[in-house]
């Protein structure tokens, strides 16, 4: 896929033939031709030419293994005049590089966290705790619980302000492990909760930018930007065209945010692939039977059912 990236970002590629099914002796899959060059004409640069040659072939008298039909002189010479001609038909169509393109874009929402500090759940985060190996964070949440209540709280940042504050009362740390066995074991998701701040940027040096989840705020009087963490089950991806009308963020704001207003991509995620799909470009669709030959279809069922159903009976009699 990085040689084929390679191949069309650099525009060596001219035009990609479609040939015959069973052309070949052991297999019956789909065959394409690439037509590559560094020196593209004038006329084709930027361009992909696109032949369907699928219906371009001469049977074989005889099949050879799943080999069963040939490119002929006058089949090689339509394909050729098609791509020389660089003309719009039926069998060839002709591309903008870029309308292959498209960005990988990683769309994440953030992360709800609830807790409750009944004392039912405090003894089973005690047990956890101790497979830890940690018997301090446990007493911690015990004298915090004591502060505000069983709850639940929908607020997980204040709750581990308030577990940061009473670490810092006693002596004690909240370390990453401590954070993480709070997040995995005590917490639980709630969609009506508060996100999760991963992180808060303070001064100018981060833009805020709510379409890459960066979100302005204040601390001590002064600017700040915080980041929401993400939901690692709420997260998607799109695949937007690289000739989308005002790229990533105009489809982002079009197709994601009415139905997930809390959404964000990061675009340092962002990746590009490129895919050329014949079926996409050449497939006709088979024009739908009429109603009158479907409902002759289902009298002749019918009839045929009925006759089955009285051999069935006559044999059942005698």
């Amino acid at each position: 896929s990085n040689i084929r990236r390679w191949i069309i970002e650099n525009d060596w590629l001219e035009a990609i033939v479609a040939l015959p099914l069973n052309m070949f002796y052991n297999t019956g899959i789909a065959t394409y031709v690439w037509v590559l060059t560094n020196r593209k004409a004038e006329q084709r640069r930027g361009q992909i030419q696109l032949i369907d040659a699928t219906k371009w072939f001469t049977p074989l008298r005889r099949n050879l293994g799943q080999k069963n039909c040939e490119l002929a002189e006058d089949d090689i010479n339509r394909i050729t005049q098609a791509f020389t001609a660089l003309e719009e038909t039926e069998q060839s169509k002709i591309f903008h590089s870029q309308s292959f393109g498209y960005w990988k874009v990683t769309v994440d929402r953030p992360l709800r966290l609830a807790i409750e500090l009944t004392p039912e759940r405090r003894n089973d985060f005690r047990q956890a705790c101790r497979d830890a190996h940690d018997d301090v964070l446990p007493n911690m949440v015990d004298r915090v619980a004591a502060d505000i209540g069983d709850g639940p709280h929908l607020d997980f940042n204040g709750f581990a302000q308030a577990i940061q504050d009473d670490a810092a009362a006693h002596h004690a740390r909240l370390t990453a492990k401590r954070l993480t066995l709070l997040k995995n074991v005590l917490a639980y998701r709630d969609e009506t909760a508060q996100p999760v701040v991963k992180a808060v940027h303070l001064g100018d040096a981060v833009e805020p930018n709510l379409i890459i989840g960066r979100y302005p705020t204040e601390v001590d009087g002064h600017p700040a930007v915080f980041e929401h963490e993400p939901d690692p089950d709420l997260r998607d991806t799109e695949q937007i065209p690289l000739l989308e009308e005002g790229g990533i963020e105009a489809f982002l704001r079009r197709e994601v945010l009415p139905y997930a207003e809390d959404a964000w991509y990061n675009p340092t995620t962002v990746k590009v692939g490129y895919e050329i799909n014949f079926n996409r470009h050449f497939y006709k669709p088979q024009p739908m039977r009429s109603l009158d030959e479907i409902r002759a279809d289902i009298i002749a069922i019918e009839k045929e059912t009925e006759g089955l159903f009285a051999q069935l009976i006559g044999a059942t009699t005698g």
